[in-house]
């Protein structure tokens, strides 16, 4: 049977445009178009059509249910499912779906993280349809991506604060076009390529590491003979298994209209990576995030398991999601790349300026963006980036700025004294491009890519501080600029003064030097190591009245957000330090133990055998596990009082600070003492697969 090809099948599980034109009359069409593409409010009379039209799709494709599907603040996905059916007079049942059921839905709040926001006795939360973002079926649930909010209208998750941000940065930014006489664009929008990366670990070996199956991550685990050293993984061959994985994984991603594009080995054993093409910013957010339950549910068909964990292994790569993050105008105009003229230079220079003013004066928004206990074991090692957000825009940008600054010939393409909106502007190249791994925030060409993003975590908190950000500083350049009777000359004088006051944030260099640590500390650049370290950063008051006056969150919803994340924080590691004492008590200890007991038999049996037989081999062994049970059981037991100790904190940031400071201080003196006896210890008595089982099981 000839398969299908790519072209029939992709998106045949989307309500997509194709689909709505097809089913609804033109009327209904064109209202649904302007409402997606100008925020035009819905008419009731267009959903319940819309509502009919998509139900009957669905129903057609073997959906029974639907479900408003929505992103709480948990980091994933939340779903209930209703089904279609209704009672009919005759006693069957018919299936009906309205207008006010595809708009609205009543998913009980209670048990979501609120903080705060809403007390228990006001369980209800409302989700709302977000009609730029298409229904598509998963199973046979037609899913309506809606936003989430509590009973008083506050945010209770990522999607509306990442749609406020989008609004916000379109207002300002069509502003600074008026100033370039463009009339006709009518909207901006951000559009987003996460590359996803992750790794392919064998199911039999997971289900036998209780650190995997709780935490998502290995708490033990001593450094294997070989890792990532020879660098042999990175764009390898892919082995049989996993290129039958990614053949199912990418059917699976593209019937839902995923635009999985690339696919590849990355650096460390058993780690791949998954990029799409770049869509709008909400959209790309759902994407993401269908793509990581995606990436899960097919491996387990394959006998595999997916570890989405940023940190998964100590000492070879973690997993990041690189953020690739554009401008572009609803009639494809990219406002990062550099375009063909010198006025559209200028406009490109003032674009860019707006990242570098943003990415500096809210450089700690931006970490804690990405703030996760898991994103703290892996940012500045193994290829990911430093926690000190700095800027690289290589060396043709960088010259440009500097000439600009100074008001000196740039030494280019052409040698011309460098003033904007004049033909002696040079023109320079569309592809300049990154090349420096370590940075966090780099110009690739035309776009920036955002490397801090954690693997597991969701692109919208990233991207709505980075939307935000850049909104602000549009607004103060079109606050400055509207009215000046001189433009070129004050978009001149904007743009050397902005380069002059935040050149700071501007770095190609190595990220991972010591002495970057130091130069960025004498800049006067931060560096938020920890979660509990920047989190605190979201409530100082120049954060909460950008965030607040473009109306994205607003206070309660910020201070919601400070307490869900050091909670998360707080409870992630206190499972592993759980887990790790269980691990070590209930089975490392005993299988060590148990190991000695032969040493030892070993030894009295060639000791009876002869006074001759040498057997210093075993007592050296016995001597030296013994001494590392006594190690173990002792961090054990320390970890377990650093534990209880954590009762006595007043509130939520001392908890935090208390395990930052002492819980995975005494989490890695156990695991140092573990890791030690897995070295020693026969390979047949350790009691669970080690790094080179997991590592290297996938063929």
């Amino acid at each position: 049977m000839k398969k299908e090809t790519v072209p029939a099948y992709f998106g045949s599980m989307v309500f997509d445009d194709r689909v709505m034109r097809a089913m609804l009359s033109s009327d209904v069409y064109a209202s649904l178009k302007k409402t997606i593409d100008e925020g035009a409010k819905l008419e009731s009379g267009v959903a319940n059509a819309v509502a009919i039209a998509m139900k009957d799709w669905a129903v057609a494709n073997g959906a029974t249910h639907y479900t408003h599907w929505f992103q709480p603040l948990t980091g994933i996905t939340a779903e209930k499912h209703d089904s279609f059916i209704t009672q009919s007079p005759d006693g069957g049942v018919i299936m009906e779906f309205s207008g006010k059921e595809l708009i609205k839905g009543e998913p009980d709040a209670s048990s979501f993280p609120s903080g705060g926001l809403r007390a228990t006795f006001e369980a209800r939360g409302y989700t709302a349809w977000d009609p730029t973002s298409c229904a598509f079926i998963k199973g046979k649930t037609l899913c309506i991506p809606t936003a989430f909010c509590s009973y008083g209208g506050e945010a209770l998750d990522k999607k509306t604060p990442l749609l406020r941000s989008m609004q916000a940065l379109n207002k300002q930014a069509l502003r600074i076009l008026r100033l370039f006489g463009n009339e006709d664009v009518k909207c901006v929008r951000t559009a987003v390529g996460p590359e996803q990366e992750y790794f392919l670990i064998d199911k039999e070996m997971y289900e036998k590491r209780r650190d995997l199956r709780f935490t998502g991550r290995t708490l033990f685990g001593a450094k294997p003979p070989k890792g990532q050293e020879l660098d042999d993984h990175y764009f390898g061959v892919i082995k049989p298994r996993v290129a039958a994985y990614m053949e199912d994984l990418n059917e699976e991603l593209w019937k839902l209209g995923i635009l999985a594009k690339t696919e590849h080995n990355e650096v460390a054993p058993a780690q791949h990576e998954l990029a799409p093409i770049y869509t709008t910013t909400n959209v790309a957010t759902d994407h993401n995030q269908l793509t990581m339950e995606i990436l899960q549910k097919v491996a387990s068909r394959h006998g595999l398991v997916c570890l989405l964990h940023e940190k998964p292994f100590a000492g070879v790569n973690g997993s990041g999601k690189h953020n690739n993050w554009s401008i572009s105008t609803d009639q494809g105009v990219n406002l990062l790349s550099p375009g063909d003229t010198p006025y559209e230079n200028a406009q490109f220079l003032l674009f860019l300026c707006a990242v570098i003013k943003a990415v500096d004066d809210y450089q700690d928004l931006l970490r804690v963006s990405v703030a996760t206990a898991g994103n703290d074991h892996r940012l500045g090692a193994n290829e990911a980036p430093p926690a000190i957000v700095s800027i690289f825009l290589g060396d043709e940008l960088n010259a440009i700025l500097e000439a600009i600054e100074t008001d000196t010939a740039y030494r280019g393409m052409e040698k011309t004294k460098m003033k904007l909106g004049v033909k002696v502007l040079p023109r320079f190249n569309k592809d300049t491009t990154d090349r420096n791994r370590t940075s966090p925030f780099a110009f690739t060409g035309n776009k920036f890519e955002f490397r801090m993003v954690g693997s597991s975590d969701s692109i919208a908190c990233a991207n709505m501080m980075l939307n935000t950000a850049v909104a602000e500083s549009l607004k103060i350049f079109a606050d400055e600029l509207e009215g000046e009777e001189d433009f070129e000359t004050a978009l001149h004088g904007l743009i050397q003064r902005t380069i002059k006051e935040h050149k700071r944030i501007i770095f190609n260099g190595n990220g991972y030097d010591d002495a970057w640590i130091a130069e960025a500390e004498r800049r006067g650049l931060s560096n938020y190591r920890t979660t509990p370290d920047c989190i605190p950063c979201v409530l100082e008051q120049k954060n909460v009245d950008m965030l607040t006056g473009h109306q994205v969150f607003t206070y309660p919803e910020l201070r919601s957000r400070y307490e869900i994340t050091l909670e998360n924080y707080s409870k992630t590691v206190i499972i592993e330090a759980n887990t790790m004492v269980d691990m070590a008590k209930n089975e490392i200890i005993p299988a060590v133990e148990s190991y000695v007991l032969e040493l030892a038999k070993t030894a009295a049996a060639k000791k009876e055998l002869g006074a001759g037989l040498a057997c210093r081999y075993e007592t050296e062994l016995v001597k030296k596990l013994s001494g590392l049970t006594e190690r173990m059981a002792e961090a054990a037991d320390a970890l377990e009082d650093a534990l209880l100790k954590l009762g006595d904190a007043k509130d939520m940031q001392e908890e935090a600070n208390a395990i930052r400071d002492t819980v995975l201080v005494k989490m890695c003196e156990l695991r140092l003492a573990c890791d030690e006896a897995e070295t020693v210890t026969a390979k047949k008595y350790w009691p669970f697969p080690t790094y080179g089982d997991l590592l290297f099981s996938v063929n």
